[in-house]
C-alpha cells in the first residue's frame, strides 16, 4: 500500500461554537458579597485576565493551532480555579447571573445552555481535543518526521477526549435539562478511538517506510483496524447513529476494512516465507472478502480511499493466486475455513496522552487569596492525617532508641568493651561532679586556702591588739591627769565610758580563739584525708578506673575475635540509630514541603480519594522505619549472645566489682572534699566579716580617743586658768566643758603616723603631741592622742590652723572606712552562731557621752561544721 494514497485520508474535529459571556461583573459582585470589597479590589487583575481569556475563546481568532491550544489550556486551568471558589448555579447566594451556551459541533443547530461550569469545562476540553486533531492533520505526513509529529498530536487529541470522558462529560449532563451529544460519554469515547486509530496509522506508515518485517507491519496494521472498528461500533449505535453524517460512518467503515485486509496481506507474506501456504491462502481470502463487502457500502467515500482499496485488493489477489498454485502443485495442504482461524496478532504503539499534568492548575496563582471554607476544612483534615502519621512513626523511632539504650545498659555495653582498650568511662553524673571539683582547684588547692585562713586570722588578731592599745593608752593618760589634778579633774573615768567597747573586744577575742580551734580541725581533716582525696587530682579521672585485662591463660586464643565481633555488632547498631535519626528528619522535611492547598483548590472529586493518594507519599518512609526496627531487634539478640560469651571469657563480674569499688572511692573523695571546702569557705567568710566588725569598733575607739583628747586639752586650760586666778567672761556661758574657738599658741601639728608593718593597710594614727610650755608652779604631763584622722595635704588636724587659717568646725568629718585585707570578700555582719552583734551607731553625733547598753556576752563557738 502506497503511503501517498492515504496521505490525506484522515479526519480533524471542528471546535464548538459559543456566545459571549461576561464573567467579570458577576464574579466581582460575589467576591464583594461573600468576602469584602478589599478582596474584590485585590483580585481586579485576575478577574480581568479571566474575562479576557473567555473573550479570546469566544472569538476563535486565527492564530497558529499551537497558540490556540495554549489558550484553551490556560482557560481550562482558570476554570478549575473558578470552580472551587465561585459556585455557579441558579441558587440565590451563588453566582446566578452567568449562563453558558454552546453549540453541537456536528449539528450546529443543537445547543445547550446551563448555569453550570461543567458544561463550560467540557466544551473547552472538547475544543482542546479538536485543536490537537487539527495540529495533527496539519503536519506533512509524507515524511517520517511529519508522521511522527502527527501521531503525537493525535495522541494528544485522544488524551483530551479521554480526560473529557472521565472528568466532565457525566457532570455536564447530570441534573441538567439540556446538553449536546458531542460532549456525551459515548461521543467523546468514539472520538478518542478515532484519534488513536489515526495515530497508530501514522506509526504504521513509518513502519512501512522503514522496511520493517511483514510480521511487525501486520501487527501494527491490525491494531489500526481494531481502533477503527471500535469507533465504528460507537458510530452505528445510539445516540450517535443518527447524529453523524453518512460520510463519517463510511470513512470509518472503509478504514476498518482496509486495515484488516492490510494486516491479512502483510501476515500472508510472513506465512509464505514460513511455507505455511494453507493458512496464507485462508488469510488472503479473508482479507479479500472483507474488502469486497466494504466496497458495497462505499457510496460517497473519497476517491483516494476507493483507489487505495482497489490497489490492496489487486495485491491480495496476486498473492492469493500464487499461493493457490503452489499449494496445488507442491504442498497439497488443506485450506482451513476463515472462521476457524485464530485472531490476527496485534501490537499497539500508541495510547492516550496523560493530560493530568498538562491541565494541573495547582501551581496557578489566580484567585490565590480566596480560600473557601470547605477547602480550609479539607486542608485541616489532611494536616491532621499527616500529623498522626508523623507522630506515630516518631514514637516508634523513640521507643526503638530507648529500647536500645536500656538493653545495652543491662549488658554493660559499650563500657565493658571500652575498658578492654583502656578507655574506661565514668557515669555521667559522677563525671560531672569530678569536673566541678577539678574546676574549683581540687584537693591541691586546699593548702593555699588554709594559708588564707592563717593570714586572715593574723590580720584580725593584730587589728584587735591595736584597738585595745588605743583604749589602754587613753585610759593610762586619763589616770595620770586625774592623779595630778585631783578633784579638779572632773571628767568621767575612761573605764566607765569604754566598758561596752571593751566587752565587744573581749567577745571578738573569744571568737578568734574558737575560730583558731576550728582551723586546727580543718587542717587535721585535710591531712587525714589527703590520700583519699588525691584520686580527684588524677587527670583524666578515667585513668583511676581499672582496665579490663585479657585472661592470663587461654586455650584457643579467641579473645580478640570475640571482642572484634562484638565491636562490629555495636557499630552496626550505632548505624541503625543514625539511620533512624535521618528517617525522622525526612518525615519532618516531607511534611514541611507538603502543601496540598493548591491541589485542594482545583480538585472537584472526592477529598478522601485525594487524601489517600497524597498520604501514600509517606508509605516508603514508614516501611523503612519498620525495616529498621526489625533489623535492630535481630541485632540486639545477636549482641546479647555475643556479650554472654565475652563476659565468660573476660571474667566480667570481677571487673565490675573492682570498678564499682573505684566509683565508690571517687564518690567518697568528692563528699569529703566538699565538706572540707565548705568549712574553709565558712572560715574565710567568718574572718572577713569579723575583720569588718573589728574595724568598725576600732573606728569607734579612735573617735572616742579623739573626743577625749579634745576634752583633755580644754580641761587642762580650764584648770590652769582656775589655778592662775584668771577669769573670763565666756567661762560663764560655755558649760562645764567649754569649746575651744582658738587654738593655743603653743599647739603644733602632730607628727605623722608610723605604719604598722604587720598590717596590710594603713591604720588610723595615734600619737603623743609635744609638751606645752609649762607655766610656773605646774607640771604638765602629756595628754591623750588626737583623733585618728589623716589630715589632707597642707591642712592641720582639728584644733590647729595651718599658718593663719581659721580652725575647722567641730565635730570633724567622719573618716573613710579602712580597706579590709581581702577586699574581694563580700562584707557583712561578722559570724556569730548564737547572737548577731549590732552595728555601731555611726550616725550619733557623740556616742560616747551616751554609751549604748551593754550586750549579752557572746556564747557562740567556732565556725567548723562537722
Amino acid at each position: 500500500m502506497a503511503s501517498s494514497a492515504l496521505s490525506n485520508l484522515m479526519l480533524a474535529i471542528h471546535e464548538k461554537k459559543t456566545s459571549s459571556v461576561d464573567l467579570y461583573r458577576p464574579l466581582r459582585n460575589y467576591i464583594t458579597f461573600t468576602y469584602s470589597e478589599r478582596e474584590a479590589q485585590l483580585l481586579e487583575d485576575d478577574l480581568e485576565t479571566l474575562n479576557q481569556l473567555r473573550s479570546d475563546v469566544e472569538r476563535v481568532p486565527d492564530p497558529s493551532p499551537s497558540a490556540r491550544r495554549d489558550l484553551l489550556i490556560s482557560y481550562y486551568k482558570a476554570l478549575c480555579l473558578v470552580e472551587t471558589r465561585f459556585p455557579i448555579s441558579p441558587e440565590k447566594h451563588h453566582v446566578n447571573a452567568v449562563s453558558f451556551l454552546w453549540h453541537d459541533t456536528f449539528k450546529q443547530k443543537q445547543k445547550a445552555t446551563q448555569q453550570n461550569i461543567h458544561l463550560e469545562k467540557a466544551a473547552v476540553l472538547f475544543n482542546l481535543a479538536a485543536t490537537y486533531s487539527q495540529i495533527g492533520l496539519g503536519h506533512d505526513r509524507t515524511t517520517v518526521d511529519g508522521r511522527r509529529q502527527a501521531s503525537h498530536a493525535f495522541i494528544g487529541a485522544a488524551g483530551a477526549f479521554a480526560y473529557l470522558r472521565d472528568n466532565e462529560s457525566t457532570k455536564a449532563s447530570i441534573g441538567q435539562s439540556s446538553t449536546t451529544v458531542d460532549v456525551s460519554v459515548e461521543c467523546v469515547g468514539m472520538l478518542e478511538r478515532l484519534m488513536l486509530a489515526q495515530a497508530q496509522e501514522c506509526v504504521f506508515e513509518n513502519t512501512i517506510a522503514k522496511g520493517s518485517t511483514p510480521g511487525v507491519c501486520a501487527k501494527i496494521a491490525r491494531q489500526v483496524g481494531i481502533y477503527y472498528e471500535e469507533a465504528l461500533a460507537a458510530l452505528i449505535a445510539p445516540p450517535l447513529k443518527d447524529h453523524f453524517e453518512k460520510g463519517w460512518i463510511s470513512h470509518v467503515q472503509l478504514k476498518a476494512a482496509l486495515f484488516y485486509s492490510e494486516a491479512c496481506y502483510r501476515y500472508g507474506m510472513e506465512l509464505h516465507e514460513k511455507e505455511e501456504i494453507a493458512e496464507e491462502i485462508a488469510r488472503l481470502r479473508s482479507g479479500s472478502s472483507r474488502l469486497a463487502e466494504a466496497k458495497k457500502s462505499s457510496r460517497g467515500a473519497p476517491a483516494q480511499l476507493i483507489e487505495a482499496m482497489n490497489k490492496l485488493e489487486a495485491s491480495i489477489s496476486c498473492n492469493l493466486d500464487r499461493a493457490v498454485k503452489e499449494n496445488d502443485r507442491v504442498y497439497l495442504m488443506r485450506v482451513p475455513s476463515p472462521a476457524s482461524l485464530s485472531p490476527l496478532p496485534t501490537f499497539s504503539m500508541v495510547k492516550p496522552m496523560n493530560m493530568t499534568e498538562i491541565l494541573d492548575a495547582s501551581k496557578e496563582k489566580m484567585f490565590a487569596i480566596l480560600v473557601p471554607d470547605s477547602s480550609a476544612k479539607a486542608l485541616s483534615r489532611y494536616t491532621e492525617m499527616v500529623d498522626d502519621v508523623i507522630r506515630t512513626q516518631a514514637e516508634r523511632l523513640q521507643q526503638a532508641s530507648e529500647l536500645t539504650r536500656v538493653r545495652l545498659k543491662e549488658m554493660d555495653l559499650p563500657d565493658s568493651i571500652l575498658a578492654v582498650d583502656g578507655h574506661s568511662t565514668l557515669p555521667a553524673d559522677l563525671r560531672e561532679d569530678v569536673e566541678a571539683v577539678q574546676i574549683s582547684g581540687g584537693p591541691a588547692s586546699l593548702e593555699a586556702e588554709l594559708q588564707q585562713l592563717r593570714d586572715l586570722k593574723r590580720v584580725n588578731q593584730e587589728l584587735l591588739v591595736h584597738t585595745e592599745e588605743l583604749l589602754q593608752k587613753e585610759a593610762t593618760e586619763d589616770t595620770q591627769f586625774r592623779s595630778q589634778f585631783g578633784t579638779r579633774w572632773t571628767r568621767p573615768q575612761s573605764s566607765t565610758l569604754t566598758k561596752n567597747l571593751q566587752d565587744r573586744l573581749n567577745r571578738f577575742a573569744a571568737n578568734l580563739k574558737q575560730a583558731g580551734e576550728s582551723d586546727v580541725k580543718i587542717e587535721r581533716s585535710v591531712r587525714e584525708n589527703s590520700a583519699l582525696m588525691s584520686i580527684l587530682d588524677r587527670r583524666p579521672i578515667e585513668s583511676a578506673i581499672p582496665s579490663l585485662a585479657k585472661p592470663m591463660m587461654s586455650l584457643d586464643a579467641t579473645e580478640d575475635a570475640i571482642v572484634g565481633t562484638l565491636k562490629q555488632s555495636l557499630r552496626q547498631l550505632e548505624n541503625l540509630g543514625a539511620q533512624r535519626a535521618g528517617l525522622e528528619d525526612m518525615l519532618k522535611e516531607m511534611k514541611r514541603k507538603d502543601d496540598i492547598l493548591p491541589k485542594l483548590m482545583t480538585i472537584t472529586g472526592s477529598y478522601e480519594d485525594m487524601f489517600r493518594k497524597e498520604i501514600s507519599k509517606y508509605d516508603h518512609i514508614c516501611e523503612d522505619i519498620s525495616q529498621n526496627i526489625e533489623v535492630q531487634e535481630q541485632l540486639l539478640r545477636q549482641i546479647q549472645a555475643q556479650n554472654e560469651e565475652f563476659s565468660t571469657v573476660f571474667n566480667l563480674e570481677d571487673y565490675k566489682a573492682s570498678r564499682e569499688k573505684c566509683y565508690n572511692q571517687i564518690q567518697a573523695a568528692i563528699s569529703k572534699y566538699r565538706e572540707i571546702k565548705e568549712n574553709v569557705n565558712e572560715g574565710l567568710k567568718f574572718y572577713v566579716t569579723l575583720q569588718d566588725a573589728i574595724t568598725n569598733v576600732k573606728q569607734q575607739c579612735s573617735d572616742f580617743v579623739m573626743t577625749r583628747s579634745i576634752q583633755c586639752r580644754e580641761m587642762i586650760e580650764d584648770v590652769q586658768r582656775q589655778m592662775s586666778g584668771l577669769s573670763f567672761q565666756d567661762r560663764r556661758n560655755s558649760g562645764p566643758y567649754p569649746s575651744v574657738h582658738q587654738p593655743t599658741a603653743t599647739s603644733s601639728p602632730p607628727p605623722q603616723e608610723t605604719h604598722n608593718p604587720s598590717h596590710p593597710h594603713p591604720q588610723a594614727p595615734y600619737y603623743r603631741p609635744p609638751e606645752q610650755v609649762s607655766r610656773p608652779g605646774y607640771s604638765m604631763p602629756p595628754y591623750g592622742p588626737p583623733p585618728p584622722y589623716q589630715a589632707p595635704h597642707g591642712q592641720a588636724p582639728h584644733g590647729q590652723a595651718p599658718h593663719g587659717q581659721a580652725p575647722q568646725p567641730y565635730p570633724p568629718q567622719a573618716p573613710q572606712q579602712q580597706q579590709p585585707p581581702y577586699p574581694s570578700w563580700q562584707q557583712g555582719s561578722y559570724y556569730d552562731p548564737q547572737a548577731q552583734q549590732p552595728r555601731p551607731p555611726y550616725s550619733a553625733p557623740n556616742p560616747y557621752l551616751h554609751p549604748p547598753q551593754p550586750q549579752p556576752p557572746h556564747q557562740g563557738g567556732g565556725y567548723y561544721r562537722h
